[in-house]
């Protein structure tokens, strides 16, 4: 059983942002353990550039994963990136015929690559997917339960798509999840909001970079 660190994120933040609802159900605590793996969702040139049509102006929450990455390399835990990458037309065929979009994100497109501000900071294989989530079909599971991870903490592109997809799926590996809602981004604000109130209310603690980084500050490296 892995030791708890005994600190639960404080949600302040998130409560003064309008994310919470006093119709949620009740929630149990999520105290992060002392095995943490970053997981940095689709902070590519594809999601992270404001010239692709799948992108945005996010340059708060590259810097946020800027923040976060230094953190965590600072203290050896590991750090995963995830990236679209599609070889060929069948691949999440359905997924791509809803979203045209998402076929510049091609092998050896530059689209494809992460964020320049990021590159430094990636020590692990990079997650190559065609769907939402990091897990699907990828051996991101495999790796985190090889470094004996206890909790992910997931950040990146996008709020209401892939990120949630991953932390869905990171609460079905039994994984302690954490989501910093600045270190997050969306190109439509309602539906950035909606979702970090839900993956809050059901799947995951939502907090700052700065609450979780302080609740992870104490676990000994």
């Amino acid at each position: 059983m892995s030791k708890h660190i005994g600190t639960e994120i404080d949600n302040a933040a998130f409560h003064s942002e309008g994310f919470a609802d006093d119709n949620d159900l009740s929630t149990g605590a999520l105290i992060p353990g002392n095995k943490p793996a970053l997981i940095v969702v689709d902070m590519t040139l594809g999601f992270a550039s404001e010239d692709s049509p799948l992108g945005g102006d996010f340059s708060a929450e590259i810097d946020a994963n800027v923040h976060l990455c230094s953190f965590f390399n600072t203290r050896r835990w590991p750090v995963f990136f995830t990236s679209v990458v599609y070889d060929e037309p069948e691949q999440a065929r359905v997924f791509r015929q809803r979203l045209p979009d998402l076929n510049i994100l091609q092998r050896g497109s530059h689209w494809t690559e992460l964020h320049p501000l990021l590159r430094s900071f990636q020590t692990t294989p990079l997650i190559e997917k065609h769907g939402p989530s990091g897990f699907f079909n990828t051996d991101l599971a495999t790796l985190l339960k090889s470094k004996n991870v206890d909790t992910t903490v997931i950040t990146g592109l996008t709020t209401s798509g892939c990120v949630r997809a991953t932390v869905i799926d990171a609460l079905q590996h039994n994984f302690i999840t954490l989501v910093p809602f600045d270190a997050c981004g969306d190109r439509n604000p309602q539906a950035h909001a909606a979702n970090l109130h839900d993956m809050n209310a059901k799947y995951a603690s939502v907090g700052s970079v700065q609450s979780i980084t302080n609740a992870l500050a104490s676990v000994s490296t």
